[in-house]
Protein backbone atom coordinates (compact mmCIF):
# COMPACT_ATOMS: atom_id res chain seq x y z
CA UNK A 1 0.00 0.00 0.00
CA UNK A 2 1.70 3.28 -1.12
CA UNK A 3 1.36 5.82 1.66
CA UNK A 4 1.46 9.59 1.13
CA UNK A 5 1.70 12.55 3.46
CA UNK A 6 -0.60 15.13 1.94
CA UNK A 7 -3.09 17.90 2.61
CA UNK A 8 -6.84 17.43 3.03
CA UNK A 9 -8.81 20.59 2.27
CA UNK A 10 -11.32 21.97 4.78
CA UNK A 11 -13.01 25.30 5.36
CA UNK A 12 -15.27 27.42 3.22
CA UNK A 13 -14.84 28.72 -0.29
CA UNK A 14 -11.90 31.15 -0.68
CA UNK A 15 -10.97 30.61 2.96
CA UNK A 16 -9.53 27.11 3.08
CA UNK A 17 -7.38 25.50 5.72
CA UNK A 18 -5.82 22.06 5.50
CA UNK A 19 -5.24 19.00 7.62
CA UNK A 20 -1.89 17.30 7.14
CA UNK A 21 -2.72 13.60 6.88
CA UNK A 22 -1.09 10.28 6.17
CA UNK A 23 -3.28 8.48 3.64
CA UNK A 24 -3.35 5.77 1.04
CA UNK A 25 -2.41 7.37 -2.28
CA UNK A 26 -5.51 5.83 -3.91
CA UNK A 27 -7.91 7.39 -1.36
CA UNK A 28 -9.78 10.60 -2.29
CA UNK A 29 -8.19 13.91 -1.35
CA UNK A 30 -10.65 14.75 1.43
CA UNK A 31 -11.66 11.15 2.08
CA UNK A 32 -10.37 8.40 4.29
CA UNK A 33 -6.94 8.75 5.87
CA UNK A 34 -4.74 6.69 8.17
CA UNK A 35 -3.66 9.38 10.63
CA UNK A 36 -3.88 13.14 11.01
CA UNK A 37 -0.50 14.61 11.95
CA UNK A 38 -1.15 18.35 11.82
CA UNK A 39 -2.87 21.34 10.27
CA UNK A 40 -1.92 24.19 7.93
CA UNK A 41 -3.70 27.55 7.74
CA UNK A 42 -2.42 29.76 4.89
CA UNK A 43 -4.93 32.53 5.71
CA UNK A 44 -2.72 34.01 8.42
CA UNK A 45 0.53 35.85 7.82
CA UNK A 46 2.88 34.05 8.42
CA UNK A 47 0.99 30.83 7.77
CA UNK A 48 0.02 28.84 10.88
CA UNK A 49 1.44 25.32 10.90
CA UNK A 50 0.71 22.88 13.70
CA UNK A 51 2.56 19.61 13.27
CA UNK A 52 3.20 16.54 15.40
CA UNK A 53 6.93 16.43 14.73
CA UNK A 54 7.56 12.91 16.02
CA UNK A 55 4.68 11.30 14.09
CA UNK A 56 5.71 13.04 10.87
CA UNK A 57 9.32 11.90 11.29
CA UNK A 58 8.18 8.36 12.11
CA UNK A 59 6.03 8.17 8.96
CA UNK A 60 8.85 9.53 6.80
CA UNK A 61 11.23 6.92 8.20
CA UNK A 62 8.65 4.20 7.45
CA UNK A 63 8.66 5.28 3.80
CA UNK A 64 5.69 7.61 3.44
CA UNK A 65 6.18 9.99 0.51
CA UNK A 66 5.14 13.63 1.02
CA UNK A 67 3.51 15.62 -1.79
CA UNK A 68 5.29 18.78 -2.93
CA UNK A 69 3.32 21.10 -0.64
CA UNK A 70 3.56 18.70 2.28
CA UNK A 71 7.32 18.40 1.69
CA UNK A 72 7.63 22.20 1.81
CA UNK A 73 5.68 22.30 5.09
CA UNK A 74 7.74 19.48 6.61
CA UNK A 75 10.93 21.18 5.49
CA UNK A 76 9.77 24.49 6.99
CA UNK A 77 9.18 22.78 10.34
CA UNK A 78 12.50 20.90 10.23
CA UNK A 79 11.21 17.34 9.83
CA UNK A 80 13.08 16.83 6.56
CA UNK A 81 16.28 18.20 8.10
CA UNK A 82 15.98 15.85 11.08
CA UNK A 83 15.39 12.89 8.72
CA UNK A 84 18.45 13.88 6.70
CA UNK A 85 20.62 14.11 9.82
CA UNK A 86 19.39 10.74 11.12
CA UNK A 87 20.31 9.14 7.79
CA UNK A 88 23.78 10.66 8.19
CA UNK A 89 24.01 9.02 11.62
CA UNK A 90 22.98 5.63 10.12
CA UNK A 91 25.70 5.93 7.48
CA UNK A 92 28.30 6.78 10.13
CA UNK A 93 29.09 10.31 8.88
CA UNK A 94 28.71 11.68 12.44
CA UNK A 95 27.30 10.64 15.79
CA UNK A 96 23.86 11.34 17.26
CA UNK A 97 25.10 14.15 19.52
CA UNK A 98 26.55 15.98 16.50
CA UNK A 99 23.27 15.49 14.61
CA UNK A 100 21.29 16.91 17.52
CA UNK A 101 23.68 19.85 17.79
CA UNK A 102 23.35 20.63 14.07
CA UNK A 103 19.58 20.32 14.25
CA UNK A 104 19.34 22.69 17.23
CA UNK A 105 21.54 25.25 15.44
CA UNK A 106 19.33 24.99 12.36
CA UNK A 107 16.15 25.34 14.41
CA UNK A 108 17.37 28.42 16.30
CA UNK A 109 18.35 30.06 13.00
CA UNK A 110 14.94 29.21 11.54
CA UNK A 111 13.12 30.56 14.61
CA UNK A 112 15.05 33.84 14.45
CA UNK A 113 14.06 34.22 10.78
CA UNK A 114 10.42 33.56 11.59
CA UNK A 115 10.50 35.97 14.53
CA UNK A 116 12.17 38.63 12.35
CA UNK A 117 9.39 38.26 9.80
CA UNK A 118 6.71 38.55 12.49
CA UNK A 119 8.30 41.71 13.95
CA UNK A 120 8.75 43.18 10.45
CA UNK A 121 5.10 42.56 9.62
CA UNK A 122 4.01 44.09 12.94
CA UNK A 123 6.19 47.16 12.31
CA UNK A 124 4.81 47.55 8.78
CA UNK A 125 1.29 47.25 10.14
CA UNK A 126 2.00 49.93 12.76
CA UNK A 127 3.54 52.24 10.14
CA UNK A 128 0.56 51.77 7.84
CA UNK A 129 -1.79 52.53 10.74
CA UNK A 130 0.14 55.70 11.61
CA UNK A 131 0.15 56.78 7.95
CA UNK A 132 -3.62 56.27 7.75
CA UNK A 133 -4.08 58.32 10.94
CA UNK A 134 -1.90 61.14 9.57
CA UNK A 135 -3.76 61.15 6.26
CA UNK A 136 -7.08 61.24 8.10
CA UNK A 137 -5.82 64.09 10.30
CA UNK A 138 -4.81 66.07 7.19
CA UNK A 139 -8.23 65.48 5.63
CA UNK A 140 -9.91 66.58 8.87
CA UNK A 141 -7.75 69.72 9.03
CA UNK A 142 -8.60 70.55 5.41
CA UNK A 143 -12.30 70.07 6.15
CA UNK A 144 -12.06 72.22 9.26
CA UNK A 145 -10.26 74.97 7.31
CA UNK A 146 -12.89 74.81 4.56
CA UNK A 147 -15.72 74.98 7.09
CA UNK A 148 -14.03 77.89 8.89
CA UNK A 149 -13.59 79.72 5.57
CA UNK A 150 -17.22 79.07 4.64
CA UNK A 151 -18.35 80.29 8.07
CA UNK A 152 -16.16 83.41 7.73
CA UNK A 153 -17.62 84.10 4.27
CA UNK A 154 -21.16 83.66 5.62
CA UNK A 155 -20.35 85.92 8.57
CA UNK A 156 -18.93 88.56 6.20
CA UNK A 157 -22.04 88.33 4.00
CA UNK A 158 -24.26 88.62 7.06
CA UNK A 159 -22.19 91.61 8.26
CA UNK A 160 -22.51 93.26 4.86
CA UNK A 161 -26.27 92.58 4.80
CA UNK A 162 -26.58 94.04 8.31
CA UNK A 163 -24.54 97.07 7.27
CA UNK A 164 -26.77 97.56 4.20
CA UNK A 165 -29.90 97.24 6.35
CA UNK A 166 -28.47 99.73 8.85
CA UNK A 167 -27.57 102.12 6.01
CA UNK A 168 -31.09 101.75 4.57
CA UNK A 169 -32.60 102.43 7.99
CA UNK A 170 -30.39 105.48 8.42
CA UNK A 171 -31.30 106.74 4.96
CA UNK A 172 -35.01 106.09 5.61
CA UNK A 173 -34.76 107.97 8.90
CA UNK A 174 -32.95 110.79 7.14
CA UNK A 175 -35.68 110.92 4.46
CA UNK A 176 -38.35 110.85 7.11
CA UNK A 177 -36.59 113.62 8.99
CA UNK A 178 -36.36 115.77 5.87
CA UNK A 179 -40.05 115.21 5.05
CA UNK A 180 -41.29 116.21 8.53
CA UNK A 181 -39.86 119.76 8.46
CA UNK A 182 -41.45 120.32 5.06
CA UNK A 183 -44.80 119.29 6.50
CA UNK A 184 -44.18 121.64 9.46
CA UNK A 185 -43.44 124.50 7.04
CA UNK A 186 -46.71 123.95 5.20
CA UNK A 187 -48.56 123.85 8.51
CA UNK A 188 -46.94 127.14 9.49
CA UNK A 189 -47.96 128.66 6.18
CA UNK A 190 -51.55 127.55 6.76
CA UNK A 191 -51.59 129.14 10.21
CA UNK A 192 -50.19 132.40 8.90
CA UNK A 193 -52.73 132.68 6.20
Amino acid sequence: MPVKIRLARHGRKRHAYYHIVVANSRAPRDGRYIERIGSYNPNTNPATIELDFDKALDWLQKGAQPTDTARAILSYRGVMMKKHLLEGVKKGAFDEAEAEKRFEAWMTEKETKIQAKVTRLAAESDEAYKARLEAEAKVNEARAAEIAKRNADLAAEAEAANAEEAAEEVSEEAEAATEEPAADDSAEENTEA
